[in-house]
């Protein structure tokens, strides 16, 4: 009777507790992740009836822009949560430190392993979490089923780079060149060395944003792969909107990115339902690692906030639950970042575009695996560098890739200011 006692009280303190939050919460971010945020509210307002949440889509670009403002003038201007994509908090944290509310104040410590470890990377500032992850972007293989097939390429025999090219080889002959295993944004991004790099381990800077360690061996291994794919032709060159109509054309018979590309290939080719599978990334020795990513983002409470403790609720409704996270995944294709989301019944339904492959389990399971690695305030800079010698190295301005790294490495040096590791 008294257990029965104590757990009413309980249960009367928390409805009493979730009653006092009241006020408007507003959220800035942008197209299909303020979707995904808004789909969530219904959830939240379980919980929390008095509290109104206003999602406003600013669009990315005036997101970022409109947040480096606010920081500037003090905390001016600024709403309630903040949409920030991973490679660009840093920018926030080493520039305006007192912009955003350190989470742990406010009871995040007791997440920290509830997310992967290389989700925190860049939200985390010595004991302050500066924010709560979000999505994330694990990086996979989505390939035609049919176009391998015809080929007698095997997707479970594909393990190591190597099997991808050799793959590719066969796809050539094939199809006379006419389809390609991949696009690669040679001259225009360095996605795909950043999705080999971070695979082995290797970045533009090291964990502790103090060195410029991109010219390691992972890195050189990601860059004579990416110039191997292309020498070879099995891949080909084009920007983000030429892959999309190459694979709507049955041009393209992979395409490699974060997870967040099911739905750029769902809805650009619904008439290929069914024709579409997902194999994970390659790994560059056999046996390696098979798990990377690419993108992804977290939400942040401002300092000037007047409503953080309703702000922090709805982090926690969103972010920190797979019932939030999983509505995400289901209204915007929002892939989760949270670990128990893996286990949730959706993630285990075979999908019928994917050719009835459980595709989001074999996507989640590869989170555990997703080495750390930090953008730092200095990712743009590093990244303009790299795209220019990457594109040089392909076309043989460099002998050999540790030449171009070295190269890069002493750009990235003399824009940044950090020293080259030894």
């Amino acid at each position: 009777m008294k257990k029965l006692a104590l757990l009413t009280a309980l249960a009367l303190a928390g409805t009493t507790s979730a009653q006092s939050l009241s006020g408007t919460v507003t959220i800035w971010s942008w197209d299909a992740a303020a979707k995904a945020l808004q789909s969530t509210v219904p959830s939240f307002n379980k919980k929390y009836p008095n509290v109104k949440v206003n999602v406003v889509d600013l669009g990315n670009q005036n997101v970022y822009d409109r947040g480096l403002a606010g920081c500037a003038a003090g905390g001016v201007d600024m709403p309630d949560v903040y949409s920030i994509e991973n490679n660009e908090a840093e920018v926030f944290w080493a520039r305006f430190p007192d912009c955003f509310t350190d989470l742990n104040t406010l009871g995040a410590n007791k997440y920290a392993k509830s997310f992967p470890a290389f989700k925190w990377t860049e939200l985390t500032v010595g004991n302050k979490r500066y924010a709560m992850p979000w999505d994330s972007g694990p990086v996979v293989i989505f390939y035609r089923r049919d176009l391998y097939q015809q080929a007698g390429i095997n997707a479970a025999s594909i393990k190591t780079w190597d099997d991808f090219l050799a793959a590719g080889k066969k796809l050539n002959t094939k199809f006379g060149g006419k389809v390609k295993m991949g696009a690669i944004g040679n001259g225009q991004d360095d996605e795909w060395f950043r999705m080999l790099a971070n695979q082995n381990n290797c970045f533009y800077f090291d964990n502790n944003a103090t060195q410029i360690t991109i010219a390691k061996s992972g890195c050189v291994q990601a860059l004579d792969t990416v110039k191997k794919l292309l020498s070879n032709d099995v891949v080909m060159t084009t920007d983000w909107g030429g892959q999309i109509t190459a694979f709507k054309a049955n041009r393209l018979a992979s395409a490699m990115f974060g997870a967040w590309y099911e739905g750029t290939i769902r809805t650009n080719a619904a008439d290929q339902k069914g024709k579409w599978g997902v194999y994970p990334m390659p790994a560059s020795r056999p046996g390696g690692v098979r798990a990377s990513n690419l993108g992804g983002s977290a939400l942040a409470i401002p300092s000037s906030s007047k409503n953080q403790a309703a702000a922090y609720a709805f982090l926690e409704n969103a972010l920190a639950t797979t019932n939030g996270q999983v509505t995400m995944l289901k209204s915007q294709g929002l892939v989760p970042s949270l670990l128990t989301a893996s286990k949730d019944a959706y993630v285990n339904q075979k999908q019928p575009y994917w050719g009835n492959q459980t595709v989001w389990k074999t996507i989640l399971d590869t989170l555990g695996d997703v080495p750390a690695a930090r953008g730092t305030q200095y990712f743009q800079d590093a990244r303009q560098v790299m795209i220019v010698v990457q594109a040089d190295y392909v076309k043989g301005k460099y002998k050999t890739a540790q030449d171009a790294l070295n190269d890069a490495a002493k750009k990235i040096s003399a824009a940044t200011g950090l020293p080259i590791a030894k």
